[in-house]
């Protein structure tokens, strides 16, 4: 079963994807969007779907770091509800709280880049850390 993790933002998506048997995750790419115009990276998706034989998504869901829920966890949802609709595929939702941040710390401290080439690869990272988190969780 392949899963993809998605780390939804305004203007990017970060992508990864699990190994066939659910163990690891891979981050794939970043797809560039404009949440404001409406244009959510939605062939590419289409695209990556196909290409990997995608079983399900799981969505980060960025809840505030009190457990409360914000207008970004209402967007992701809605991306979440717009995949269902696209794809007729399930979503599950992980909680991204601090992936971001510890994504970048990672970057910072093993890969020693500049800021400027981790905002390139941090939103993949992110992907990858909210897949791995699930896939941890759930097998």
């Amino acid at each position: 079963m392949r899963i993809m993790g998605l780390d939804v933002g305004s203007k990017t998506v970060g992508v990864a994807i699990s190994d066939p048997l659910g163990f690891t995750a891979q981050g794939l790419e970043i797809i560039p969007i404009n949440e404001d115009q409406g244009e959510f990276g939605f062939d590419r998706l289409i695209e990556l779907v196909k290409d990997y034989k995608v079983d399900k998504f799981v969505v980060g869901l960025p809840k505030n770091m009190n457990n409360t829920s914000g207008p970004r966890v209402e967007a992701s949802q809605a991306y979440g509800d717009k995949l269902v609709e696209l794809f007729g595929l399930p979503v599950d939702y992980q909680d991204e709280r601090l992936t971001t941040v510890a994504a970048e710390r990672m970057l910072i401290e093993q890969a020693d880049i500049s800021r400027g080439k981790r905002k390139k690869v941090i939103d993949k990272l992110a992907a990858q850390l909210i897949l791995q988190n699930y896939l941890d969780r759930t097998f």
